[in-house]
């Protein structure tokens, strides 16, 4: 019955029986390979609901479907085709230098694969563009952009679509790889006249009170961090730093947090602090000013001389 078919075939396409044959391997063999990439996807549907691990499965059954399906095909047609390999390894070379930028970025999307420098869901800065990562590429990966038009690092609501070779170019940082948390600091300027010490402990007591506890959090990242990277903290607790500015007292609070709260917990902090230092009277804000400054009237008294030390002259 096959070989009727592929005489009809013949005849009417006027195609040699082993061109027919192949074609009908190739078109057996993806039929076979989307039945496989359909079967696994469904699987995968029903043993997790992390979008993020469904996300990953599915991009990582979609490559070996295509590269075993590139694999099958090729051998198919290529069996004792040895000059059209050599051929085929030629123009394959050719078209690498034509277009170098293409085979970059597929080094590039290798490279993110393999050595894992970030992962979807994560959050990088990659040369001046921040953002989550949403979607990673054969050419390209997407993230979603943070901060420049917003001043927080909070979404834009734009997708930026990066070219992969960039990681060889820029570099980056990621903000979710390792210790889930970040350092961030939030300067208070105060008066020289205010009660500095009083406004040190309010804003010790305030950050205590808002920065997370990542004791357990530590505990759990600590082995899987020292596994791939040397990072050793002096301290995690949260402490205020106190510096001589031009305009006051710099007290300058610093603490971890998950960089996706940032902002939330800087308008929480913000909001404590007016309402403390709106209690007490000996607590102001410092701002930059022009002010005059009379010594004989501001300055430091200066000691009586002693009886029996020598006035100073006239």
């Amino acid at each position: 019955m096959i070989e009727t078919a592929t005489d009809s075939l013949q005849g009417i396409t006027n195609v040699s029986p082993e061109t027919i044959t192949k074609l009908a391997s190739t078109i057996l063999i993806i039929i076979a390979l989307w039945l496989l990439h359909t079967l696994a996807i469904r699987f995968i549907n029903r043993q997790t609901q992390s979008n993020r691990t469904l996300y990953s499965w599915r991009k990582a059954t979609q490559y070996i479907i295509v590269i075993l399906g590139i694999f099958l095909v090729g051998r198919t047609w290529l069996v004792g085709m040895q000059s059209v390999v050599t051929y085929l390894g030629l123009l394959s070379a050719g078209i690498a230098i034509a277009l170098q930028d293409l085979v970059i970025n597929l080094a590039g999307w290798a490279f993110i694969m393999w050595v894992r420098p970030f992962a979807v869901g994560d959050r990088i800065q990659i040369g001046d563009d921040s953002g989550d990562v949403i979607d990673i590429r054969l050419f390209q990966f997407s993230m979603l952009e943070i901060g420049k038009r917003i001043d927080a690092e909070q979404t834009t609501g734009r997708i930026l679509h990066l070219p992969n070779g960039i990681v060889f170019k820029e570099v980056f940082a990621n903000y979710s790889q390792g210790f889930p948390y970040i350092w961030n600091e939030m300067p208070i300027l105060v008066t020289y006249e205010s009660d500095w010490q009083k406004a040190k402990g309010i804003l010790q007591e305030i950050i205590s009170r808002h920065a997370p506890d990542v004791s357990e959090d530590m505990k759990k990242h600590a082995r899987r961090i020292t596994n791939r990277f040397v990072i050793s903290y002096g301290t995690t607790s949260p402490i205020v730093y106190t510096q001589i500015a031009s305009s006051g007292v710099l007290l300058t609070m610093r603490y971890l947090v998950a960089p996706r709260q940032r902002r939330n917990s800087e308008n929480a902090i913000y909001e404590d602090i007016l309402r403390e230092f709106a209690n007490h009277w000996d607590i102001d804000f410092a701002y930059e000013t022009n002010r005059e400054f009379d010594h004989y009237l501001e300055g430091k008294k200066r000691p009586q001389t002693s009886q029996n030390q020598p006035s100073e002259s006239a």
